[in-house]
């Protein structure tokens, strides 16, 4: 029989085991949150090391967001919205509906009143090298009335919205 002592040991244990096991997996959630930092750093074309920087953190911890293995506490959400320039509702857009259903217990995915719909863009669409090349240039334009006409040019070329 064990003692009371012995007893608690051995369920600290199997709570880490259980705990490690857990934690090797990143959630879901993690893995947007982080795919959204990497996008928006790098339709910035900032490097790993200059977010970190501005953060005052090693590259390596950028990274570790980036892939979703480092959970984003509020305090670290609420920098990266301001050194990235986006609201921190960015980090939380276009997040595929299986995770949102896995995690929302049955609420909508979004309440009435609070935010718009946002049309996603298909598959890796954002995350293709041209589409982030093709920015980083759309943004490199600095005379407003350029940039406005190069927009409508490019509207121009694919078919008609409806």
């Amino acid at each position: 029989m064990l003692k009371c002592g012995e007893e608690n040991d051995q369920m600290a244990r199997a709570e880490q085991v259980g705990g490690a096991d857990k934690e090797a997996r990143p959630s879901p959630i993690d893995v947007h949150v982080g795919s959204r930092i990497r996008l928006r750093r790098t339709l910035l074309g900032m490097s790993q090391e200059r977010l970190g920087e501005a953060l005052g953190l090693t590259f390596q911890q950028v990274q570790k967001y980036e892939r979703g293995v480092n959970r984003v506490g509020a305090s670290r959400l609420f920098d990266l919205s301001r050194v990235l320039d986006v609201p921190i509702s960015f980090f939380f857009d276009d997040m595929p509906d299986s995770v949102v259903s896995n995690y929302s217990g049955g609420a909508t995915r979004r309440a009435a009143g609070f935010a718009e719909s946002q049309d996603g863009f298909g598959g890796d669409t954002l995350n293709r090298r041209e589409t982030l090349e093709l920015v980083r240039a759309y943004y490199r334009i600095t005379d407003p009335a350029v940039r406005k006409r190069v927009f409508d040019l490019i509207k121009s070329m694919g078919p008609a919205e409806g």
